[in-house]
């Protein structure tokens, strides 16, 4: 544990990536307190004020408002809640469901292992962006309904690649040793095999979470996720691109926040992988 503990401290991409995604759960969590004002609070009268530092500028207003006098920064910060909400969830079920049967698959093989093949290769051939689309439609709106659709979509990113390191830690050594020690197939999958398959199902999660953040703010681009009183990342962009040419910045403030965070995640996973993987630390 120490060691392993070293070697994500060591990894710069984990500090970086880990470190601003810490950031974001402190804004999200106490988003009511560090938030300028009230997200949904309207002042016609403040509609597109520019950022600080510009001609025009209200102190105040750090990032500006939109064309309905909202504060850009507030919508921004309060904007995370959605995102590390539905990233944190979804991808923790979605790596629950395709681990397991990935686990499944690749330890029993025979007809478990073809049926759970055949399944992925079904549900992989849609087009998971329309795919999530028709499914919220078909669910109805709401963080709950956004939720799903990411689970039902990418469980068969998680149960290929788990499948295929299961596969391989079969062939290993240690596995043939517990065999003939007399471990039961469940005991061998669970506390031997499982411990050597985490680093990589803890690099997917953290992969997934960026994905998760992107299609929920695809979904609330079109007006598909939560309701348009609760500010999202996706509706803001949705917003700023109708008024790019008044209020820039409420087009551009959501859209590095996407970045930034989706790179973190991207971040945080490969150095997860790099720092808990004993071949890649050699």
């Amino acid at each position: 544990m120490a060691k392993s503990l070293r070697a994500l401290l060591m990894e710069p991409k984990v500090i970086f990536g880990g470190g601003f995604i810490l950031l974001l759960i402190v804004l999200a969590l106490f988003a009511p307190w560090i938030a300028p004002t009230d997200p949904l609070e309207q002042d016609l009268m403040l509609g597109t004020l520019p950022p600080a530092g510009m001609d025009g500028a209200e102190p105040g207003y750090w990032l500006g408002t939109d064309d309905l006098g909202r504060d850009v920064l507030s919508r921004v910060i309060h904007g995370a809640r959605i995102a590390l909400l539905v990233a944190f969830v979804a991808a923790g079920l979605a790596a629950l469901l395709g681990s397991l049967l990935g686990l499944l698959a690749g330890w029993y093989r025979g007809w478990v292992d073809l049926v759970i093949s055949r399944l992925v290769d079904i549900w992989m051939a849609f087009p998971p962006v329309l795919l999530s689309i028709l499914l919220v439609a078909v669910l109805g709106s709401g963080v709950h309904s956004v939720i799903a659709a990411i689970v039902i979509i990418d469980w068969t990113r998680f149960c290929r690649v788990v499948r295929a390191e299961t596969l391989a830690q079969a062939q290993l050594d240690y596995v043939t040793a517990a065999r003939t020690i007399g471990f039961s197939k469940l005991h061998i999958l669970l506390k031997e095999i499982l411990p050597n398959v985490a680093p990589v199902i803890i690099a997917l999660i953290s992969l997934e979470m960026g994905i998760a953040v992107i299609v929920e703010a695809i979904l609330s681009f079109v007006g598909l996720s939560v309701s348009s009183d609760t500010p999202t990342w996706g509706a803001m962009i949705a917003q700023g691109r109708t008024i790019i040419y008044q209020g820039w910045w409420v087009l551009l403030a959501p859209l590095v926040m996407l970045f930034l965070t989706v790179l973190a995640f991207n971040q945080l996973g490969d150095g997860l992988r790099r720092a808990l993987d004993p071949m890649m630390r050699r």
